[in-house]
């Protein structure tokens, strides 16, 4: 059986040679066809992954129940916020049938790794496997964290317009998440806010996560009287603050996969394609102190968009093969706080006539590249 340290495994005198920057783009068929023996799943691990992160969480919410200085209440419920987004990551594999090699077992893995972060099975998979994947970063289809151009900008409210500046702050990628994405489109959407789609299993699984909802709150009410504590705080630290931090740490992560001066967006179809969007609109971002391990490699976020059957853990060594192999075409960001507030300053809006990011009052804050191609 393969591990973590598959990354290794694969010599690079064994991958084909580099593509110099300047040649075509292969199909995206050929891309996928190096990274195939990157694509093996197995039962075991992915079920171990589950069991161990279900461990964690439940470990740092009895931390918040048995603890008596707030301080650590407040962190054990941060800490179990952390792991409600491990168990995403696992849940959004499965949903991506990457998980296991087994479709139905995958659906149910995906269920049940998804019901802390209170996410819908079904609605995850049309607007994230169908949507967002299938149109990444094209206007008018793909709907996470799209840019408005300055005239749709313009023509909003006072008071969306200052949602908006909040949402592109940088302060508050998790008011967007639970906003825009959560409450718009993942609990109970109306068809106003999903597209006009509605499924019987969209009900079912809304049904489902309110359940465990339910459940959770409860708990957290039997310990409270059980232990003579306050319900109100202990199903603040219990359940607020994982909550929270899960949308904030949600809705940074996918700030930070697709928004940088280099990404692009496209309003036309045609163009979209010929951009090879599943190369140029994913970032990778890096960190220190094995901090991408910790969030089960999705920052890796290349090699997923190439190909959604690669396993998160194999996503580290698929990433690194595709970076040797398509040098200069991948880009890669080293995080800093720096880094993300001057990306957030910059990228407010798109021109897709200039095809650049743009402050709220239109001027550029990314180079052109209809100039740049003219110049060329």
């Amino acid at each position: 059986m393969q591990h973590l340290s598959d990354i290794d495994t694969a010599p690079p005198l064994q991958w084909p040679q580099p593509l110099p920057p300047e040649a075509p783009l292969p199909h995206r068929k050929v891309i996928r066809s190096w990274l195939v023996p990157l694509v093996e799943r197995t039962t075991a691990y992915a079920v171990l992954l589950l069991c161990l992160d279900y461990l964690l969480l439940g470990t740092a919410l009895a931390a918040a129940v048995f603890f008596k200085p707030l301080w650590l209440k407040l962190l054990s419920g941060v800490l179990a916020g952390f792991v409600v987004g491990r168990l995403f990551i696992i849940g959004h594999d499965a949903c991506h049938q990457s998980l296991t090699p087994h479709r139905r077992l995958n659906r149910w893995l995906g269920r049940i790794a998804f019901l802390p972060s209170l996410t819908a099975y079904s609605l995850w998979d049309m607007g994230h496997n169908t949507v967002h994947h299938g149109f990444t970063n094209l206007k008018g289809v793909d709907f996470v964290w799209a840019p408005l151009t300055q005239a749709e900008y313009q023509a909003l409210s006072p008071r969306r317009r200052l949602l908006e500046r909040l949402y592109r702050s940088g302060w508050c990628p998790g008011l967007y998440y639970m906003v825009e994405i959560w409450w718009n489109k993942m609990m109970f959407p109306n068809p106003a806010t999903s597209g006009g789609t509605h499924r019987p299993v969209f009900t079912r699984d809304c049904l489902l996560v309110t359940g465990f909802a339910v459940l959770w709150l409860a708990g957290l009410v039997a310990s409270a009287l059980a232990t003579g504590q306050s319900v109100w705080l202990l199903c603040t630290v219990g359940f607020v603050v994982p909550v929270l931090f899960w949308f904030t740490m949600m809705g940074f992560v996918i700030y930070g996969h697709h928004t940088h001066v280099r990404v692009q967006w496209h309003d036309d179809r045609a163009a979209w394609q010929r951009a090879q969007p599943f190369v140029s609109t994913t970032v990778h971002l890096t960190f220190p102190l094995k901090i991408g391990a910790l969030v089960h490699h999705i920052m890796e976020h290349t090699a997923h968009h190439v190909d959604m059957s690669i396993p998160l853990y194999k996503l580290k060594g698929a990433q690194a093969m595709l970076e040797h192999l398509l040098p200069e075409r991948i880009i890669i960001q080293r995080f800093s706080w720096r880094w993300y507030f001057d990306t957030a300053r910059a990228c407010k809006l798109y021109d897709f006539t200039r095809q650049c990011w743009t402050d709220f009052a239109g001027r550029a804050t990314s180079e052109p590249r209809v100039a740049m191609a003219s110049a060329a």
